[in-house]
């Protein structure tokens, strides 16, 4: 039995998509005391001038509009502070990672709290918690040369302490949708 998982989705796909029902699969095999879903295809806001000016006020000088402008962003922190296990359901699209899940990115990396800067460079402050990335592609191998997602992704984990990353690729050269889906479950069996 696996803890607490948050489980984050950024397909467009609300049916038909293989990194949501692998996503699915996983938590069914982590069997975990609570899942938490936050499915950014719904919609994430970009980082603004007004978001990067709260972000940059230290804490006690914040006036109520730069917290209310905030909230959403230290929500999606501690979401992640909450899990012990992440889940991700990440397509690739155009070689990279969807633009909402960078856009999440971009509302969780925030200096002083999930990552801090030393003389030695930045440390990842997140630490402790596991991610497992259901990765798919059409037709980029992930992995590969052209395949700018996975390394991003991992890179960013990392960034932010998370460095126990298991990357499951839904991918068969040359398969169709079952022969990913059976590649993919393979690797699910074994986490």
């Amino acid at each position: 039995m696996t803890g607490k998982i948050l489980n984050i989705q950024s397909s467009g796909r609300l049916d038909d998509s293989l990194t949501r029902q692998l996503s699915d699969e996983t938590i069914a095999h982590l069997n975990p005391t609570s899942v938490l879903t936050r499915d950014l295809a719904e919609g994430m806001p970009f980082v603004n001038e007004a978001w990067i000016g709260a972000n940059f006020t230290p804490v006690a000088d914040r006036i109520p509009e730069q917290v209310d402008t905030l909230a959403f962003s230290d929500s999606l922190v501690n979401e992640l502070l909450d899990a012990d296990t992440i889940v991700f359901g990440v397509p690739i699209y155009n070689f990279g990672v969807p633009a909402v899940l960078k856009a999440w990115v971009d509302m969780v990396a925030r200096a002083g709290l999930t990552f801090r800067y030393t003389d030695n460079g930045p440390v990842g402050l997140i630490e402790g918690k596991r991610a497992i990335v259901m990765m798919a592609s059409g037709g980029v191998p992930i992995g590969s040369d052209l395949d700018f997602a996975s390394g991003y992704f991992r890179h960013v984990l990392g960034f932010i302490g998370i460095t126990d990353v298991t990357i499951i690729a839904a991918e068969a050269p040359g398969g169709g949708v079952e022969e990913k889906l059976t590649a993919a479950r393979t690797h699910i069996a074994a986490l």
